[in-house]
């Protein structure tokens, strides 16, 4: 009798990760201000930690977005003036996005908020066991871009 895919540990791995994604947002979601989406402060996170006036093709690869859902996205957070959106310098056809002052506020709202989760998470394991997890993720991640 052939096994069944849960008895594989690639199966299981990917059934964790399909897990955790979904808890992830899940409990981000639960603590963002009324009318901001998940997809929304990705880009907002994003641009909080990497710095403002990148393009949006930089955000769509680095969120793994498609240029479509990118772009509705964009418009929205424009819409309610959390980013600004300006022509690049260097070739004023390309955009550049920028963290607005009430996209920053809302964004350390939604920081502030997540901060018990995120102390109730770093309570429950150590250091040493996140870090041992990053190389074989790491690996894995690589790995499934290089052979996409």
């Amino acid at each position: 009798m052939p096994p069944e895919p849960e008895d594989h540990p690639d199966v299981q791995v990917f059934d964790e990760i399909r897990y955790i994604e979904h808890l992830v947002r899940t409990a981000v979601a639960r603590k963002l201000p009324v009318g901001l989406t998940y997809p929304q402060f990705e880009v907002m996170n994003l641009l909080a930690r990497r710095g403002d006036g990148v393009s949006p093709l930089e955000i769509a690869r680095a969120l793994q977005m498609t240029k479509s859902s990118l772009t509705n996205t964009l418009q929205r957070l424009h819409a309610r003036r959390l980013i600004r959106v300006e022509p690049s310098d260097s070739d004023g056809r390309r955009k550049r996005i920028w963290l607005a002052p009430e996209g920053r506020a809302a964004y350390a709202q939604s920081v502030l908020a997540l901060r018990p989760k995120m102390a109730t998470l770093r309570g429950g394991f150590t250091q040493k066991e996140f870090r041992d997890a990053l190389p074989f993720l790491k690996a894995l991640r690589t790995w499934l871009g290089e052979t996409a």
